[in-house]
């Protein structure tokens, strides 16, 4: 209790340089908690948005399907069997069927996927319903990038042409039936989605598809000739892009708190050069050495209090606003290939508040005890003299 009482003075007593001190620690605290919160909150919507309209609870894979090899989509599908046909009349799985084929709006040429996919699926987020036939054309989805990629709004006909199972060319006009708006680019980018049937007649593919999105009630596991991919499995691109991201921001705030500390570390090593009597009449009247040196890196940790105090003066009212009203990004960083919302929601768990609470006092109090070592070498007569070797 004395240790804290003697810290307490002596910083009060440093005057400006104390605030100082207090405010960069405090800033450097804050910066780390708001850092942290956005990457939580922005994987938080990458995770919630890609279950909800890509990878559902999962998805089974043809055997040879490699989402990022399209040369394999054209033997990438199979015939569902009755066991897997029946789990798909239940709303347990949702049947999609690629194949690539060319857009020409305006005239231009552009390669595109098509994605087969049933109507009347519930499993994902997409507007499926919107798929239902209409006089005699056949529908088709596109998401707001790929309408603006090739200038083209709900009503519009466009020309596709593909290749069927067996090679053959071949061509038709479908009507834009709906634009949909996804933060998941993977099911908007270069794609266009028609109705399940109406592709695979195209394709020359009866019952056929090239995987399936598992929906809640999915007991999971593979399904011959189907591969069974789990969400983590489907995620761990996602995953480690966040990891990278905040290893990057760890390196910003890490030299902040850096600068911080080396501003307490200083101010220690100055102290204890100024108080070198004070020291000495310490030990004079009875104080260990150790006792002395538990005053000063005490000190260090009444800094990283008062400043974690300061910062929630300041920063909670900041966190709170961006918790609400969100971090508006740039409208080119939706074009990053990634799930990325345009507006992230921060997300400031208590876990991350103690975890940086505890990294604050920890490096505070280590800082201020390194500087603090000299006392415990002293000799009780320099001590008293004053003079530290």
């Amino acid at each position: 209790m004395l240790a804290i009482k003697l810290a307490f003075k002596n910083i009060i007593g440093a005057g400006f340089r104390t605030f100082l001190n207090i405010a960069v620690l405090s800033f450097a605290f804050v910066v780390i908690i708001w850092h942290n919160g956005v990457i939580d909150g922005w994987n938080k919507q990458a995770r919630r948005d890609t279950i909800e309209w890509e990878i559902g609870r999962g998805q089974l894979w043809h055997p040879t399907f490699d989402p990022l090899d399209f040369l394999s989509y054209q033997d990438a599908h199979a015939p569902l069997s009755e066991t897997v046909q029946a789990l798909v009349e239940e709303g347990q799985l949702t049947p999609i069927l690629i194949a690539q084929a060319s857009a020409f709006p305006q005239g231009r040429m552009q390669g595109v996927i098509l994605k087969g996919i049933d109507p009347g699926q519930k499993i994902l987020k997409i507007p499926s319903g919107l798929l239902e036939a209409r006089n005699g054309q056949i529908p088709a989805l596109i998401g707001s990038r790929m309408a603006d990629d090739i200038r083209m709004k709900e009503g519009d006909q466009l020309l596709i042409r593909w290749r069927d199972k067996n090679g053959t060319f071949d061509a038709l006009e479908v009507i834009i039936a709906g634009v949909f708006d996804c933060n998941v680019p993977t099911i908007d980018g270069g794609q266009i989605w028609l109705p399940l049937e109406s592709l695979r007649q195209m394709l020359n593919m009866p019952g056929e598809a090239t995987l399936l999105v598992a929906g809640e009630n999915y007991t999971g596991g593979d399904a011959e000739p189907w591969v069974f991919r789990s969400q983590d499995y489907l995620l761990a691109d996602l995953d480690l892009i966040i990891q990278s991201k905040k290893g990057g921001g760890a390196i910003i705030y890490g030299l902040l708190l850096v600068i911080a500390l080396l501003a307490i570390f200083d101010t220690q090593v100055l102290s204890i050069f100024r108080r070198q009597k004070e020291i000495g009449t310490y030990i004079a009247l009875g104080m260990t050495r150790w006792q002395v040196v538990g005053i000063f890196t005490v000190e260090g940790s009444v800094y990283s209090i008062l400043a974690i105090l300061l910062g929630a003066l300041y920063g909670a009212p900041l966190l709170w606003y961006t918790a609400k009203v969100g971090w508006a990004l740039p409208a080119a960083s939706t074009d990053m290939g990634i799930s990325i919302a345009e507006r992230i929601y921060p997300v400031y768990g208590a876990g991350l508040i103690a975890a940086t609470i505890v990294l604050v006092v920890l490096a505070s109090t280590i800082v201020s005890f390194l500087p603090a070592r000299k006392i415990a070498r002293l000799n009780p007569t320099d001590a008293l003299k004053g003079k530290i070797q």
